[in-house]
């Protein structure tokens, strides 16, 4: 019997016949040609670009470039060089871009729960809204938003102008009708119930009772003048102008500027940030160790309001505000924001959020319902149920087409060009490609951007992922 181990016994085998080797070279021979294709393409591009006197390099980039943008985020004018160019497009790019994931979130979120609501009249809404706005163009919603709603806004003498508002004790009259449509509100609720399910009382009444509750908070706001002429103010009273002008040049805002001393401020937010993650992580062990909760968002918002405000008023007030005033046929002063972005904003939020509702529904349905059941057997309400119960299961079916939303949000702001918002596309690809001739590097840089942004954005939200299925194991 041999005594050699299983190295000795295993047969030798020819190089050539070797499935190792043989995927290792046919891997080579694969990589060798993309790599000699690529290279044929660029000297073949190369060599035509130079016979017809298309720069090949970027020399373009620290030349003067020669034109304005309108919004800018950064320091630029007509004598900036088309690298800051393209910064102030990339800069308004990502701006429209972070701020429309969020407003995306926010309403896509709730118009999902919104889409499994047992109320008749916010189920029928929300999933009017999501057929209706995922199945029209974004592009035609983009122009409806700028052509149809923002451009025939009135010109800036004519300015809707925000009146300031002051609180004050509400009158007879209004705490009157508060009280009536409240109760009429109520008993409305209470009769729905008591109707079978399906009949047309019981899915008109709901809606009776929410145009109660509206009644009773706009009479208790703003009094029952705001229904009737009569006499009998709500808690806010108007004022005179309070700084904030609406027109077909945009909205403007006051520009608050800071002074000598903000920086406590700014230190007074940090501290009350930080105050408010270790409050967050004591009452998540100590609830963990003894089962008693913690009041965490009321103390984090006390911080977050009461430490900024004490280093404020410690540092002296170190505020100004610089309000838009009007001269001659526009106004000087003040922080202008432009309708292009606004209707862009309004687009791409409604629009993503239509997809994102169908995520959330679709994801929370996927949570079987026991789980909502033995909540409920535990004595849990319907919206602790869903937001500790519910959504962190949900989510593990929600995220990857999210991440998915996120990245068409981004991609689809380039549809700016269209309604004349100064993003990368316009600024960098459209008037410095048109302006320079270097349409190969233009392009090639402009895709390698939003690839890049594709890629962190994905990579981003698997980290999340990750770090949520964790915390659920």
């Amino acid at each position: 019997m041999s005594g050699g181990g299983p190295a000795a016994q295993r047969p030798k085998v020819p190089l050539l016949h070797d499935p190792r080797f043989r995927g290792l070279l046919v891997q080579a021979g694969t990589a060798l040609a993309l790599v000699s294709l690529v290279w044929v393409a660029v000297d073949n591009a190369a060599t035509n670009m130079r016979a017809r006197g298309i720069p090949t390099n970027f020399d373009f980039w620290d030349r003067v470039s020669g034109f304005d943008v309108n919004q800018t985020l950064i320091s630029y004018s007509a004598v900036s060089t088309y690298g800051q160019a393209f910064w102030v497009g990339l800069l308004n790019t990502l701006l429209v871009a972070v701020i429309g994931v969020v407003f995306a979130t926010l309403i896509g979120f709730t118009l999902g729960v919104m889409r499994l609501s047992t109320n008749w009249a916010a189920r029928s809404f929300a999933g009017l809204y999501v057929q209706t706005l995922r199945n029209v163009p974004l592009l035609l919603q983009l122009l409806f938003w700028y052509n149809a709603i923002l451009n025939p806004l009135p010109a800036p003498r004519a300015s809707l102008a925000m009146p300031s508002v002051a609180l004050s004790w509400p009158g007879a009259g209004s705490l009157a009708l508060t009280l009536g449509a409240g109760a009429f509100a109520v008993f409305v609720a209470r009769f729905a119930r008591a109707q079978s399910p399906g009949s047309a009382a019981a899915m008109l009444a709901p809606v009776g009772a929410a145009l109660g509750w509206i009644v009773a908070i706009v009479a208790l706001v703003f009094g029952v003048s705001a229904f009737m002429g009569a006499p009998g103010g709500g808690l806010l009273r108007w004022g005179g102008p309070a700084g904030v002008y609406l027109n077909n040049r945009g909205l403007l805002l006051p520009n608050p500027s800071f002074g000598p001393g903000a920086g406590w401020v700014l230190v007074g937010l940090a501290g009350a940030v930080a105050a408010s993650v270790a409050f967050a992580f004591w009452a998540r062990r100590r609830q963990a160790r003894t089962g008693a909760q913690s009041p965490v968002a009321l103390v984090s918002l006390a911080l977050l309001i009461l430490l900024p405000l004490i280093a404020f008023v410690a540092a002296g007030s170190p505020l100004t505000m610089d309000y838009p005033v009007l001269r001659g046929f526009n106004f000087q002063g003040g922080l202008r924001v432009n309708p292009e972005f606004v209707a862009l904003l309004l687009g791409l939020s409604l629009y993503t959020a239509a997809f994102i509702a169908e995520e959330v529904r679709a994801g929370v349905q996927s949570v079987a319902k026991g789980q909502s059941e033995a909540a409920h057997a535990l004595g849990l309400r319907a919206a602790p149920t869903l937001r500790l119960v519910v959504l962190p299961q949900a989510l593990r079916v929600i995220l990857p087409p999210l991440t998915n939303q996120y990245l068409n949000l981004t991609k689809n702001s380039s549809l700016a060009v269209f309604i004349g918002y100064p993003d990368l596309v316009q600024v960098f690809m459209g008037t410095v490609l048109n302006q320079t001739g270097a349409a190969v590097q233009v392009i090639a840089l402009t895709m390698a951007v939003y690839l890049t942004i594709s890629l962190a954005t994905a990579g981003l939200m698997a980290l999340y992922g990750r770090h949520t299925a964790w915390a659920e194991r």
